[in-house]
């Protein structure tokens, strides 16, 4: 019996040293898990005893779990690789159509826009709007546009942040009249096809159709009409309308019909210092191709384009399991669904269990190489010293042949 002992002892040992090996031949593996040899007694009862005592046969290997510990965050300064500092998994979509799931966040991008693993596998995640906001709940397939440009946006809005000379006389009442042209700014909107169109402001102090104000007209050209005006109190605050109406015609050969513009004048005021413009926006942009991406804490991916805009394009989606040493391992950093580890619940970064992803690092490998090195040296001893049971077994044997 001592044979099938010393034997069951050399297997699990022998198995004890492959795990270990591969611990140690992917500790600089992104994102790999550990795994651990767990042994167990094997034990015959004997027939016939009330007692129900049994007698060693040996050992085996119960299983070899995996352990989930986090890894230590790499910084890469890559925009595509994400690490996950928490609990969770990226799902993937395998070329064949299975899901997987994964902690080596060294994402690319293919031909199409597609976020791909290195095993050419499709990254998950939600659809979102321009804000970030999540608009499915189902996840699919990352793209982010990288093809062609995102559209250009015409301009509706234009909001000046400025303060008007209240020393300045009724421009009407000197000789000669102030210029138009005295105070005045200019900005550069865009209309449908994302064309360029210049549009300038003029304030020009009148005679106010209410006594105890001030009264400033407000044009668009240095000749035209004025398109509005503004009325401030004492205190140099605006009490008329906080927006006026202007329309934007582009030149020829355009086709863009003239549109509408709301020009903002709520944070105008009017006090005794010297007219100056503190900001001058507006909401148009002409077309863009990407030109960067960065992803928050949150999982939301942001594009920046050439025109100076950033949009968000997604967000990745995160799994977790009740049991997730009960994953399968398949090879290139992934692991499937079991039974033992039942099925995923996917949600998003940083909410509830769910860990946050970090843009520009990856996760390490969560070996600890020096504790392996350890373990090997403890699991060769042991598979040395059954070598030694059989080795003594066979002395014996050899003694009892011997007898005379």
């Amino acid at each position: 019996m001592s044979f099938q002992t010393g034997l069951s002892g050399l297997n699990a040992s022998s198995r004890n040293l492959d795990v270990i090996g591969h611990n140690i031949a992917n500790a600089n593996t992104t994102g790999m898990k550990s795994s651990r040899a767990e042994f167990a007694d094997l034990v015959a009862s004997s027939i016939g005893l009330a007692s129900g005592n049994g007698n060693g046969l040996g050992v085996t290997v119960e299983t070899v779990s995996q352990q989930f510990s986090q890894g230590n965050i790499n910084i890469t300064g890559n925009s595509l690789d994400v690490a996950i500092n928490g609990s969770g998994f990226f799902q993937l979509q395998m070329a064949d159509g299975t899901t997987s799931y994964t902690r080596a966040g060294n994402f690319k991008l293919d031909r199409d826009g597609f976020i791909m693993s290195n095993a050419n596998a499709k990254v998950m995640g939600y659809a979102t709007d321009t804000a970030g906001a999540v608009q499915n709940v189902m996840a699919t397939p990352l793209q982010l546009p990288t093809g062609a440009p995102i559209p250009a946006q015409q301009t509706s809005s234009i909001t000046a942040e400025l303060n008007l000379d209240a020393r300045s006389p009724i421009a009407s009442t000197v000789t000669p009249p102030t210029p138009r042209a005295t105070y005045g700014t200019a900005l550069t909107a865009y209309d449908s096809q994302g064309v360029p169109l210049p549009v300038a402001l003029y304030f020009e102090k009148i005679t106010p159709a209410v006594a105890g104000t001030d009264e400033w007209a407000v044009y668009d050209s240095l000749t035209g009409p004025t398109i509005g005006s503004m009325v401030f109190d004492a205190t140099g605050s605006l009490t008329s309308a906080p927006t006026l109406n202007l329309t934007l015609t582009p030149a020829a050969p355009s086709i863009v019909p003239p549109f509408p513009v709301t020009l903002n004048v709520g944070t105008v005021t009017q006090y005794g210092g010297p007219f100056a413009v503190s900001n001058l926006t507006q909401d148009g942009y002409p077309p863009g191709e990407l030109v960067d991406l960065k992803i928050a804490e949150s999982g939301v991916i942001t594009a920046r384009y050439s025109n100076g805009q950033s949009q968000a394009a997604g967000m990745l989606a995160l799994a977790d399991f009740r049991n997730v040493q009960g994953l399968a391992p398949i090879g290139g950093n992934n692991w499937v669904e079991t039974y033992t580890s039942g099925q995923p619940m996917l949600g998003q970064p940083g909410t509830g269990k769910f860990g946050t992803t970090r843009s520009g690092a990856l996760e390490e490998s969560n070996v600890d190489l020096t504790a392996e090195l350890v373990n090997m040296m403890t699991a060769q001893r042991s598979y040395q010293a059954n070598a030694q049971t059989i080795k003594t077994q066979d002395q014996v044997l050899q003694t009892l042949v011997n007898l005379r």
